[in-house]
């Protein structure tokens, strides 16, 4: 885990148990899942963007696939 930034984060019940279900059927840990959420929608803006060899459902490969 080394490099990266800890910090708590209140969430509401209703949107914890959608972010469990979306994890779930993406075979994601909670917090990858939210990673990826948080990564979308800053490359969805232009900011930041995607680390390298990162394919479009976050498990790498080739973007066009």
């Amino acid at each position: 885990m080394a490099g990266k930034k800890a910090f708590l984060l209140r969430v509401d019940p209703a949107v914890w148990a959608e972010l469990e279900r979306l994890a779930r059927a993406e075979l994601r840990s909670i917090n990858a899942q939210i990673e990826f959420l948080l990564r979308d929608a800053l490359a969805r803006r232009g900011i930041g963007g995607r680390k390298r060899g990162t394919g479009p459902n976050g498990r790498g490969g080739d973007a066009s696939a």
